[in-house]
């Protein structure tokens, strides 16, 4: 069971026509997820990669049955293309595009909120890497070939931290079921709860890897949740050590600004609340072996 993505799941590309979308969409349908359509203003009726382009989301839906989303589109313009995913029916949307500003990500929001829960659009990102299931599909800009299937879920705020973790684990010969990156901004669709949650409900996800960062109170709100509710074993990693407090350190949203948000605030919250946080970005997967064994 894939908790976001599987080979049967029919896809759309918003943004497919444009070179960055084309070249990630062309990786996806190689390594098998069902993309099914592409979605770019006024190139309705061409082909890219042998789909069909068309106007609007709620064309492609009716037209294909597409149940996700993924979105390249420019940061001016993504916050209507989730709008319109929304509103046309898909259940789940990756959004990759970095920089879109945060009063956009609030009306977003707050159109999410609009609709009943048999209706509402699951919303990954922005500034997200996506989401793969190893040897099944991917939504993202994810290389796939580090990714090795297994029992391990990995969900974080960084890519390229959640990209070393599951090269890590493949060196060490664990695997991952599911990973889910939610993205570094500071207002995001999914959070590490929402994830976490998925997780403890998914037969095929045994363990848990989560990547936080210095900023915003995720992680705490995360170790809350493991501590009431989990009860699979969740190892941590928390970023931005060294970063002095006030600024902002990569991602938009990795900006400390109150009591734990600091990364040794953080790992405090986190050990307290049972997890087994790893020293270093290069012991993650030592860790996570550690835990299992």
């Amino acid at each position: 069971m894939a908790i976001v993505i599987d080979e049967t799941v029919p896809v759309l590309v918003q943004g497919m026509s444009g070179r960055i979308g084309q070249f990630h969409a062309a990786e996806m349908i190689q390594y098998g997820t069902n993309v099914v359509a592409g979605v770019t203003p006024g190139k309705g009726g061409d082909e890219v990669l042998g789909r069909p382009i068309y106007n609007t989301v709620r064309e492609a839906v009716a037209a294909t049955g597409a149940e996700a989303s993924l979105v390249f589109v420019p940061p001016p313009f993504a916050a209507d293309a989730i709008m319109e995913a929304a509103d046309s029916g898909v259940r789940t949307a990756v959004c990759i595009t970095d920089g879109i500003p945060a009063q956009d990500m609030m009306k977003v929001k707050r159109f999410l909120r609009r609709y009943p829960q048999t209706r509402k659009m699951r919303l990954i990102g922005p500034n997200c890497a996506g989401v793969i299931s190893p040897g099944r599909a991917f939504l993202g800009i994810m290389p796939p070939h580090i990714y090795e299937p297994g029992h391990v879920g990995i969900v974080g705020r960084s890519g390229t931290l959640g990209y070393e973790a599951a090269s890590q684990m493949k060196a060490l010969g664990i695997g991952v079921s599911t990973s889910v990156g939610i993205g570094g901004d500071p207002i995001n669709g999914s959070s590490f709860r929402d994830i976490l949650e998925m997780f403890e409900a998914d037969p095929d996800t045994h363990a848990v890897m989560m990547i936080g960062e210095i900023g915003g109170p995720q992680e705490a709100e995360a170790a809350a949740f493991v501590q009431a509710h989990m009860t699979k074993p969740v190892v941590a990693y928390v970023a931005g050590l060294s970063a002095p407090k006030g600024r902002k350190m990569g991602h938009a949203g990795a900006i400390i600004s109150a009591f734990g948000e600091s990364a040794q605030e953080k790992v405090e919250i986190l050990s307290a609340a049972g997890i087994t946080v790893a020293p270093n970005p290069s012991a993650l997967g030592e860790t996570m072996a550690s835990v299992l064994r």
